[in-house]
């Protein structure tokens, strides 16, 4: 396949790619979603990410419709990562894309599931050391491969998504193990043969002795009292210092030297010269030896390969599961958005308290209002609109990627097209030009569509706003698709379709601290009011210096003093 053929690689990028990798390596790292190759290459980290998103589910990208929705996606995908226990995972799970095929989502959800389970079954301390496996032997290879399989085996976890590495020839791969790591490198390594490190070490002392000749002259003299015994006290010398026998030094010195400083230094260095062709000799013999054994475990090998990527993978989508507290989606070919006890990941990834929502639009069988395609959801200022639609998002998203979602229970229908649009408050008309080309192409091509539009009046004057608001909901129930839509205009929508009801977010007071307290979960079939009495009461109490706070007055006098005053008695506040 030529590079250019890629999604995002022009002839730039593919010359760059064939130059730096060799075009077979480069379509290698593309196909294998080897991120690492292309950035070390000399292409960016976000590059490459998009390259091979395109690479391996083109298709499912373009159900992210708006930027909004890549920009869950893209969410998501990070928290995901941040449970990765490889380099190599955190590559397969930042390219991960909506499935288009219902049969490859519930595959997914069931590996996933059967790695929860299995993770779930593990001891504090065998988790840890699973993980330490992983991380202490993290790299690229065979060798790494073979290393996190041994240490995995030595965890003594057999069962569940670890049965494919349990299975392997761990005796044959320790041996591969070693042999591999002697390989590495443009030498063998230390350790690989006994007898090959024993003749460098005495290489090594030996030339350290033919740099300093004199020394070994001194030393020898001392103990000697003519040439033979100065020969003799030589070898033992030289053997006792390089580790070797008097024979090996013996066969190496010259026996006709003019004098003992030619003697010395005409011995040292045939000593050293017979030690290094010893040297090459014994590193063929063990790079032949070696060679063999990994090709012995050939099979192996490629298994350990294979079991150890999708065990690493799995376990890291395990670990976000777990993060989370993700559960499995009931996955319906009907439309359907519906959940219980759902949260939003974002929120949870920030520590703050999470109160979990029931919502849903569509036909499904969880305990909430089913059968309207359209919910126009109302409510108080900062009341969680914003945040129900973004978890709505994710649990879709989640669901399309077959993974696990964040609500206790979730029926979810598979759709062509997410549009998420979030506030984007102006009233620019380049602004709603380019969101209504966003958000009504998708819904009115075919397939299925989900809309979640936050409070469309942002961009435009309320009047005609409202209208072009009643013409998006009535758009996507005549289109088959479902939608929310927030917005606080909802009594300007009347008549909504029959398929569509109205929903309502309630604030209920001020706390002890003057924080706005909310009910967070929609009331069904209810308007939602804005409560702006309970925000100009925050501002009358904690308003600085007279005339401030009689400005703030004069605005409780306009939303309604009585009003005002009870919610600040409420909240205990005094002035």
């Amino acid at each position: 396949m030529r590079l250019q053929e890629y999604w995002g690689v022009g002839p730039k990028t593919a010359d760059l790619l064939a130059t730096e990798l060799g075009v077979e390596a480069a379509v290698e790292a593309i196909e294998s979603a080897d991120s690492r190759a292309l950035v070390d290459a000399g292409l960016s980290p976000g590059r490459a990410t998009r390259i091979l998103r395109r690479a391996s589910g083109g298709a499912g990208l373009d159900t992210l419709a708006t930027r909004d929705a890549r920009d869950v996606y893209k969410q998501l995908l990070a928290r995901a990562e941040e449970h990765a226990v490889t380099r190599r995972a955190a590559d397969r799970v930042r390219v991960l894309t909506p499935l288009t095929d219902r049969a490859a989502m519930e595959e997914r959800l069931e590996r996933v599931q059967e790695a929860v389970d299995t993770w779930d079954s593990l001891d504090e301390g065998t988790r840890a050391a699973v993980l330490e496996a992983f991380e202490h032997h993290d790299g690229d290879g065979e060798r790494a491969a073979a290393e996190t399989a041994v240490a995995l085996s030595e965890t003594g976890v057999e069962t569940g998504v670890f049965a494919p590495v349990a299975a392997l020839d761990t005796d044959a791969l320790a041996e591969a193990a070693v042999a591999l790591r002697a390989l590495d490198g443009d030498r063998l390594g230390a350790g690989a043969d006994d007898e090959l490190d024993r003749l460098r070490n005495a290489l090594g002392r030996v030339e350290d002795m033919a740099a300093d000749p004199e020394s070994v002259i001194e030393a020898v003299q001392t103990a000697a009292r003519d040439a033979a015994e100065f020969q003799s006290a030589f070898v033992r010398h030289v053997a006792d210092e390089a580790g070797l026998s008097t024979d090996e030094v013996r066969t190496a010195v010259p026996t006709d030297a003019r004098d003992a400083e030619t003697f010395v230094t005409e011995g040292l260095r045939a000593l050293a010269t017979e030690l290094r062709t010893q040297v090459d000799e014994r590193e063929t013999t063990v790079a032949e030896r070696l060679h063999a054994t990994v090709e012995e475990a050939r099979e192996p090998l490629d298994a350990a390969a294979e079991a150890v990527e999708e065990l690493a993978f799995l376990v890291s989508l395990a670990r976000f599961a777990r993060a989370y507290d993700l559960t499995t989606p009931t996955l319906t070919d009907g439309d359907a958005l519906a959940v219980t006890g759902a949260r939003n990941v974002e929120l949870v990834a920030a520590g703050e308290t999470v109160q979990p929502i029931d919502y849903a639009v569509g036909d499904h069988g969880l305990d909430v209002p089913t059968g309207d395609r359209v919910a126009v959801l109302t409510g108080a200022n900062s009341g969680g609109k914003t945040t129900v639609l973004e978890t709505l998002c994710q649990v879709q998203l989640l669901a399309l990627m077959g993974l696990p979602v964040p609500a206790e229970q979730a029926t979810v229908g598979l759709v062509d097209s997410v549009v998420f649009h979030r506030r984007h408050a102006s009233f620019n008309a380049g602004v709603l030009e380019s969101t209504l080309r966003s958000v009504v192409p998708p819904v009115t091509e075919e397939g299925r569509t989900l809309m979640l539009v936050d409070e469309f009046e942002a961009i435009t004057e309320p009047g005609r706003a409202a209208d072009l608001l009643h013409g998006l909901v009535t758009l996507t129930v005549d289109r088959a698709a479902l939608g929310v839509f927030v917005t606080h205009l909802a009594e300007d929508l009347e008549p909504l379709p029959d398929a569509a009801r109205v929903d309502g977010i309630f604030a209920e007071g001020l706390t002890a601290e003057l924080e706005l307290e909310v009910d967070y979960q929609p009331r069904f079939g209810q308007l939602g009011k804005s409560t702006p009495e309970f925000i100009v009461s925050r501002l009358v109490a904690e308003a600085e210096g007279r005339a401030e706070r009689a400005g703030y007055e004069h605005l409780a006098a306009a939303v309604g003093e009585e009003a005002v005053q009870r919610t600040l008695a409420d909240a205990r506040w005094t002035g």
